[in-house]
């Protein structure tokens, strides 16, 4: 594909979009959650781990500790147990546990709302940080994982791999209306259909406007 303009990038992310909204029109977070603080503590452990995984875990770790002020209480040991099937269940455990014990110092047990006191919660980085914002509090955000960086890149939306400059690189093409979307969308299409080692090109009706593209077709 020749060098674009921006104007003609932000077209084809405009129909890139759209083809996505077609695609996954209920696309949403696929971590399952009833308040703030679930959802946080499912976004940690879903680091380096599926969602089904933390799915499968988090029903009897909610009923043992269901809020901050539980989970503060309580030592890493007697966490591990409930996360032991996820990687890195270790130190996940530890930093829920200090993120708890924050939660309770510095907001009354409270989930904040803004990404500076998000970030500053142990084992809470940008993507953890963005990811509550948004599904939590509606904010509009774009936390880029593994899939969304991939698919920036492949789609010609960004070369950077650092995640903060992916976020900024796809917050110039989209309206902060779709911020969130974008996230959700392209997760999905990452996992379904643009897999890391073997995108699945001739299933996929974005071909025409991917750079990366090797086999077009028809869904």
């Amino acid at each position: 594909m020749p060098r674009e303009s921006r104007a003609k990038k932000r077209e084809r992310a405009a129909r890139v979009l759209a083809g996505l909204r077609e695609l996954y029109p209920d696309a949403r977070t696929e971590l399952d959650f009833r308040s703030p603080f679930e959802l946080l503590v499912a976004t940690v452990l879903s680091a380096q781990a599926t969602d089904v995984s933390v799915n499968k875990a988090t029903p009897a770790l909610f009923e043992r500790f269901p809020d901050a002020a539980a989970l503060a209480a309580a030592d890493p040991e007697t966490v591990e147990p409930y996360i032991q099937t996820i990687g890195l269940f270790r130190s996940k455990a530890k930093n829920l546990v200090a993120a708890a014990r924050r939660l309770l110092e510095h907001h009354d047990g409270d989930v904040p709302d803004s990404l500076q006191e998000l970030t500053a919660l142990p084992g809470v980085g940008r993507k953890t940080a963005n990811v509550v914002l948004a599904n939590a509090f509606g904010v509009p955000t774009i936390a880029v994982d593994t899939h969304v960086g991939r698919l920036a890149r492949r789609f010609g939306f960004s070369r950077a791999n650092d995640p903060d400059k992916v976020e900024a690189d796809l917050q110039k093409l989209f309206e902060p209306d779709d911020w969130v979307y974008v996230h959700h969308g392209l997760i999905l299409h990452g996992r379904r259909v643009c897999k890391a080692r073997k995108p699945d090109c001739g299933r996929c009706p974005l071909c025409p406007d991917c750079p990366s593209c090797t086999e077009p077709g028809p869904l």
